[in-house]
């Protein structure tokens, strides 16, 4: 079992004498969150959880990125929710980045630790605790799961990134791999939450422009990312928000691996009920 490294943002606030000068951004295209911009002051308290608090990243937008939210979970030892998700159409995906926590889901209780991810279906009425000794903190993304006539909702994942081997990208001689909690070719799943890894010097070798939403959390190492028609640095606890067809590519800097925990949505047609609406009147 490989053991791999996880940025995990612990609050604060940035002194009196630093510059506000950083690389924060927010275009039509793409957004950037610094690491930096992960300070006290920026958390959200949530109904149903105590002892917690949340950095949230991401949030459907109208114009921009519409199909997911994500927050940052930081919960103290005993705290937690016995009714954490108010939507029973929303499916959810734990990744843990520090601690432990506990999932119960139909009577069954899951052990997650660094590395440790969850794949939680709508109306499963899952819990979460912290019953371990120290904070903890994990990505928990949320998405309204689109239902399919014919095929089933999927079952409750539990598996860890330490105990899976990575799939090197094709004609990349592994310098580009991605680690897959669920098969691509399942197509129960409308979204994939996956690890990216490059090794020092693996680049994305063209600019990617798809319909897939992106989120990107840099969990390790740095790199210079193409986004839209720039390029900007990024490092370990930087969030990337991509919007449909933002173009995208990468060098990775070095001098260990660049990681990244990635979302994006699949598997779906395109929701067309705007235009059907307007072909009808």
């Amino acid at each position: 079992m490989t053991k791999r490294s996880y940025y995990a943002p612990k609050g604060g606030l940035p002194p009196q004498t630093d510059l506000i000068t950083d690389r924060a951004v927010f275009t039509e295209a793409y957004a950037v969150i610094p690491k930096r911009e992960f300070s006290d002051i920026v958390t959200s308290f949530l109904p149903h959880w105590d002892k917690a608090r949340a950095w949230v990243i991401a949030r459907p937008l109208s114009g921009f990125a519409e199909t997911f939210s994500q927050y940052i979970m930081e919960v103290q030892p005993g705290g937690g929710s016995d009714r954490p998700e108010p939507d029973a159409g929303a499916e959810g995906v734990f990744f843990v980045v520090e601690g432990e926590v506990t999932v119960t889901i139909a009577g069954k209780s899951h052990v997650l630790t660094p590395g440790g991810y969850a794949y939680l279906p709508p109306a499963s009425e899952w819990t979460m605790r912290n019953t371990g000794s120290e904070t903890t903190r994990f990505h928990w993304i949320r998405k309204a799961y689109e239902y399919v006539d014919g095929l089933d909702t999927p079952d409750p994942l539990f598996l860890n990134e330490n105990d899976i081997a990575p799939n090197p990208m094709p004609d990349t001689n592994g310098a580009w791999a991605t680690t897959r909690f669920v098969d691509p070719n399942d197509l129960r799943h409308d979204m994939h939450v996956t690890v990216v890894t490059f090794e020092p010097g693996g680049i994305i070798p063209f600019p990617e422009t798809h319909v897939m939403e992106h989120g990107l959390y840099v969990l390790e190492g740095k790199a210079v990312y193409r986004l839209n028609n720039d390029w900007v640095e990024v490092e370990a606890g930087d969030f990337m928000w991509l919007r449909a067809f933002c173009p995208q590519a990468c060098y990775a800097g070095g001098p260990g691996k660049f990681r990244y925990l990635l979302y994006k949505d699949v598997n779906r047609h395109m929701q067309l009920g705007a235009f059907n609406a307007t072909r009808r009147r």
